[in-house]
């Protein structure tokens, strides 16, 4: 029985949509009460051993933030203490350099490794689901918003990611791996929407946006000022050419190539009607 944290997200839902229809047994957890999911809040111990009962794999997932390391840890604890045999935790590309932005895994990967359990890390790109947040901008006929310039990254498929986490839970031949999941190509915000207005049929535009008028935006949005730091040093990141890294650990893991840009939008073409 494998169980699922962050089961709600972008990745968890496609992980748990996954294993079902190969008919692993599987179900998630989230920190809500929900039809259908456990009930599991990492502030609180007797609630992560509860939904964890039972379990024999886990799977990590916390939503990004300054708080990830003691949910990590908390889960690790967890998961030790029900006797789980397996940990597979979703991390991100570049989690343990001091200085790239949002280095909030590398206290969850040490916790990981030195579990004592059976484990593989996954390092994942931006996913190619992130231009979903365009869409305001596109239903407005606005051009989409460019904080990155010309700066380039190779976008991961989410299912790409569902599917290598879905190896790792059931198959010993990833234990002790960590695996950085890139897509097969670099790309900039211009390319994607270049690929975008291929793909929909639409004169999409593209408009920069100064690294202050970001910060300004996202907190007029609420976001903490942590946040707001994590995100501006990424953009200035990838704006500066340091987020060009691509990998064939998606193919090494499923023995097909990872999945293209062009590929998800064209999937997912609905999603922008």
């Amino acid at each position: 029985m494998i169980l699922v944290t962050g089961a709600t997200g972008t990745i968890g839902t496609e992980l748990l949509r996954q294993l079902v229809a190969a008919g692993i047994p599987a179900f998630g957890m989230t920190r809500r009460e929900l039809p259908g999911f456990v009930r599991g809040d990492f502030d609180d111990p007797d609630s992560l051993r509860k939904a964890i009962d039972g379990a024999g794999t886990l799977f990590m997932l916390s939503a990004p933030g300054p708080r990830v390391p003691e949910h990590d840890r908390a889960m690790v604890a967890a998961a030790v203490d029900a006797g789980v045999s397996k940990l597979v935790k979703l991390s991100a590309i570049g989690s343990t350099d001091d200085e790239l932005p949002g280095n909030w895994h590398a206290d969850g990967e040490r916790a990981v490794r030195e579990s004592g359990l059976a484990w593989t890390i996954l390092r994942p790109a931006g996913f190619a689901s992130n231009v979903l947040r365009w869409l305001p901008a596109m239903r407005a006929g606005q051009p989409v918003p460019n904080q990155t310039g010309d700066g380039e990254h190779a976008f991961v498929d989410p299912r790409d990611v569902a599917a290598v986490a879905a190896a790792a839970l059931v198959s010993g031949d990833h234990d002790g791996q960590t695996y950085t999941l890139t897509g097969p190509e670099l790309l900039s915000v211009p390319d994607q929407v270049a690929v975008m207005s291929d793909v929909l049929g639409q004169a999409l535009r593209v408009v920069d946006v100064p690294l202050e008028a970001y910060a300004e935006q996202l907190r007029a949005a609420g976001l903490d000022e942590a946040f707001v730091s994590v995100a501006l040093r990424g953009a200035e990141l990838v704006r500066d050419g340091g987020a060009r890294t691509v990998t064939d650990d998606v193919e090494r893991v499923l023995g097909r190539p990872a999945g293209t840009f062009r590929g998800w939008v064209e999937t997912n073409r609905a999603a922008f009607a």
